[in-house]
């Protein structure tokens, strides 16, 4: 299936042939301003620590989802590539394109050899596009499952999904990898994609299972929106709760979530909203990211 996010927010894939891993790009508009958070206990990542509000840099030039786990995180190197070639960048001597990625650990799903590379990086910004974005096991969440807190052998797939919330004209979107030790909810509270265990409880005598490495949800909140970057590390949390509504159990020690939220510049269209209000559709369009990555399994 393929959704859109919103213009002038450019999304791409490059999925492994026998879908064991892949990564993804978002490209933003520029200027923009860009925060993150973190709430799983095990995340692997790169150059979040300039997102943090207290640093000086706002403004990114890609986001990379990647899987691989940290060998992934290479794959950075071909977008950052991809993008000096193109003049985008930190305005210095020469442009320094900042790229923050986040990764998933997909290294059980096949060959653990087999992980994107500075090559990956670079096919997945050549395919990147603000239209007909293919969701479902493509790109990062090509070997995502969830569902895997009663054992791994009963976990089902789980995939890349896109959601949007209106409210008054304002727009806010997402992109969710999802990857998760839980199972993914839908808005009553059922279970739409979880575990195949015969005892379906998360709540049973005994612990979970302990046999869960490979997990983690990543998320990338979008909107047009005239904010400081306090207001926008605000949003990714929002975003994050979208997490936390969608996945039973969210945010586990095994899951190394990350949510990541980028305000592009307002045009004399965007309507001026309440912070509080984008909050709120951050946490719908997270969760609806999530639960559409979950859509066709």
């Amino acid at each position: 299936m393929t959704a859109d996010l919103l213009p002038g927010f450019r999304v791409g894939h490059w999925t492994h042939d026998r879908r064991e891993t892949g990564c993804t790009v978002v490209i933003p508009p520029l200027p923009n301003v860009t925060s993150c958070d973190i709430r799983g206990s095990a995340p692997s990542t790169r150059e979040v620590e300039h997102l943090h509000p207290d640093r000086r840099l706002t403004e990114v030039h890609a986001i990379l989802l990647t899987g691989g786990s940290a060998f992934g995180l290479a794959a950075a190197d071909g977008v950052v590539e991809w993008l000096e070639e193109r003049g985008v960048g930190y305005a210095s001597r020469v442009p320094v394109p900042i790229v923050p990625a986040a990764v998933i650990n997909d290294l059980g799903s096949g060959d653990p050899k087999v992980r994107p590379g500075p090559k990956e990086g670079r096919s997945a910004c050549d395919a990147a596009s603000d239209t007909g974005i293919e969701t479902g096991l493509v790109g990062a969440a090509a070997a995502a499952s969830v569902g895997k807190w009663a054992g791994l052998e009963h976990r089902v797939a789980g995939g890349f999904g896109i959601g949007r919330a209106e409210h008054e004209g304002a727009e806010v979107a997402a992109v969710a990898v999802v990857n998760a030790v839980g199972d993914v909810l839908g808005p009553e509270g059922n279970v739409i994609a979880g575990t195949q265990a015969d005892d379906r409880r998360f709540i049973r005598p005994g612990p979970p299972r302990a046999e869960m490495p490979s997990n983690t949800v990543l998320a990338v909140v979008v909107m047009r929106a005239s904010l400081d970057k306090r207001d926008v590390r605000w949003l990714s949390s929002r975003g994050a709760d979208g997490v936390t509504i969608a996945v039973r159990p969210a945010h586990t020690r095994y899951d190394g979530d990350v949510c990541f939220a980028v305000a592009a510049e307002a045009t004399e269209e965007t309507p001026t909203m309440s912070i509080d209000v984008l909050g709120q559709l951050a946490t719908i369009a997270v969760a609806e990211a999530v639960r559409d990555a979950v859509s066709d399994s």
